[in-house]
């Protein structure tokens, strides 16, 4: 992940002892997930392109320290400074009790497959090997905001389908190989956003969403059932 290009800048101490901020503390992921959701709010409202939102949020996931976090939404309305106890947005609309462990999937001449209904966990392992992995989001239940999934396809093929309204990003290659993910960028500030990482070698790495299914659809049922 690349670092972001905007610079630094020094942070005036506030008036109120209360409201001051140590830029030195390391940031949390609950830190860059209000952050996140800020930028996303502003992707939807128009006030950034889709180029300014894709360049900040590299930064905010590149962030190790508060400091490194505030400038990206000092212009921004609604921004408070990191670590603030009057920051944290509204709670999202996604099921309590969250899981945050990691899932591998492993096919080794062989085949793996994850769909249905399950809890996402906050990263997915997968390794195909002359063999297939498909990995079917559209009826999962997510219970953070970002998954990331790390594919790597050697002689082998992983498919990955998402809900139609999530966010889906990309950071791998193709090395004689596809690595094929139609990234989308969801307007809805409380979509997750899946972030799909890897390489193929002699292989391929697909992802895109599924026509047809929507993550608000099944957030309803859900709530029903419960």
């Amino acid at each position: 992940m690349t670092d972001s290009p905007l610079e630094k800048k020094p942070v005036t101490p506030a008036a109120d002892p209360a409201k001051a901020v140590d830029v030195s503390v390391r940031a949390s992921d609950a830190d860059r997930d209000r952050i996140a959701d800020i930028l996303r709010e502003a992707l939807a409202e128009g006030r950034l392109d889709a180029a300014e939102h894709s360049e900040r949020i590299d930064g905010v996931y590149a962030a190790k320290t508060l400091g490194e976090l505030e400038p990206l939404v000092r212009d921004l309305p609604g921004s408070r400074p990191a670590g603030h106890a009057g920051a944290a947005p509204a709670p999202l609309p996604y099921a309590q009790g969250g899981t945050c462990g990691k899932d591998n999937l492993v096919a080794i001449f062989s085949g793996s497959v994850r769909k249905g209904r399950y809890r996402v966990p906050r990263q997915i392992n997968a390794f195909a090997c002359f063999g297939g992995i498909e990995i079917d989001l559209t009826e999962a239940i997510f219970e953070q905001q970002h998954l990331q999934i790390n594919a790597t396809a050697i002689f082998g093929g992983i498919d990955i389908r998402v809900p139609e309204n999530v966010t889906l990003r990309q950071k791998g290659a193709g090395i004689f190989g596809g690595f094929e993910v139609y990234t989308t960028e969801e307007p809805d500030a409380h979509a997750p956003v899946v972030l799909v990482q890897g390489a193929a070698i002699f292989g391929g790495v697909e992802a895109k969403p599924k026509i047809g299914k929507r993550l608000r659809d099944l957030r309803d049922r859900l709530r029903k059932e419960l």
